[in-house]
């Protein structure tokens, strides 16, 4: 996977790469879908959810840029696979799961890898402010479903110097987006890839 999938398309962090050869993939998805773990493709993980494929999970955490000191906030912790890649490098992993079964299969995979550096929140009160404030500011933040555009709230979570990873554009396709703080509070921001996400529900994203 990681050679056929991630070098040959152009990840090149090495402590990206070396984490994704570390991560069992397999262990996030449903038993009936262990073959496929390591296949490009997302794949359903229950609750109308998918955990994505491995390119662009690689390609958002390889935007980040991080170097193990940061503190991560990741909107929409899902299966736990891209929270165990970011626990692998980063210092300490803030995750909020608005789906309460997900979050709790996800923390059983983290435990199991004795990944003890994530924080994990469910957000399933409806009307739930996005992101995490009391912890904030964040030196990254990656939002790993679909947003009608960028929620200010996150920026204001974001230290300068920060970098932030989101999926932008409809509620059917998307266009990946990283925002970079600057020093003096500017933001620059760098269009990717096009993509597909699962919709960002929320204030902040679309109706349930």
């Amino acid at each position: 996977m990681v050679q056929d999938q991630i070098i040959a398309r152009g990840i090149s962090d090495r402590r990206v790469i070396d984490a994704m050869i570390k991560i069992p993939r397999h262990v996030f998805v449903e038993e009936a879908f262990a073959a496929q773990a390591y296949n490009d493709k997302a794949l359903p993980i229950g609750e109308k959810q998918t955990i994505s494929q491995p390119y662009i999970v690689a390609l958002m955490t390889e935007k980040l840029a991080l170097t193990g000191t940061e503190k991560v906030l990741e909107i929409g912790t899902g299966s736990g696979y891209q929270t165990a890649l970011l626990a692998s490098l980063a210092d300490r992993v803030y995750s909020a799961e608005r789906i309460r079964p997900l979050a709790l299969r996800a923390r059983k995979c983290l435990d199991s890898l004795k990944l003890f550096n994530v924080q994990l929140r469910i957000n399933d009160v409806e009307g739930s402010p996005i992101g995490w404030e009391e912890e904030s500011p964040f030196d990254a933040i990656i939002v790993t479903a679909g947003a009608p555009e960028v929620p200010y709230i996150l920026i204001d979570q974001l230290s300068r110097g920060g970098r932030l990873v989101i999926p932008v554009g409809s509620d059917s396709s998307q266009q990946l987006i990283t925002i970079v703080k600057e020093a003096d509070g500017s933001l620059v921001q760098v269009p990717s890839v096009e993509c597909r996400f699962v919709p960002l529900i929320g204030k902040h994203g679309w109706q349930a």
